[in-house]
């Protein structure tokens, strides 16, 4: 049953934050990958992909502040990094600037905490795009 459908059933009402949440994540994801193609095959593919990423990162988001089971948690944490190490690496392959990364809230109802391994990751895709710029 497609989500939108779970997300009006009264017996699911308190799960229809979260429910919410993700169902607006997926039809974000799927409008924003629908892009007009410009003949260049490596932007085209960073444009229907970075979406495609960006809705990993906001459903895991959901799970961080809905969710309970903690091995789950620890994983939506690995998702939102990784999938912002690759959204980054993406964009900087095609020349792309960087938006500021922002951090993914660990409690329901509480603010953004600060990420560590966001640091380092973000560093790592200095030395990466450093890297990258030698051997060019």
């Amino acid at each position: 049953m497609p989500v939108q459908y779970v997300a009006d059933r009264p017996d699911y009402a308190g799960e229809q934050p979260f429910l919410s949440e993700n169902d607006a994540a997926m039809n974000k994801m799927m409008a924003d990958m629908t892009i007009k193609p410009t003949g260049d095959v490596d932007r085209d593919f960073v444009a229907m992909m970075v979406p495609h990423h960006q809705g990993a990162i906001d459903m895991a988001k959901a799970v961080l502040r809905y969710g309970h089971n903690e091995q789950l948690r620890r994983l939506a944490q690995e998702i939102v990094v990784t999938q912002q190490q690759e959204i980054a690496a993406m964009r900087l392959a095609v020349g792309e600037e960087l938006p500021p990364s922002v951090a993914a809230p660990t409690q329901p109802g509480t603010a953004p905490a600060p990420q560590p391994d966001t640091i380092p990751a973000m560093q790592s895709l200095d030395a990466m795009s450093s890297h990258t710029m030698h051997m060019q």
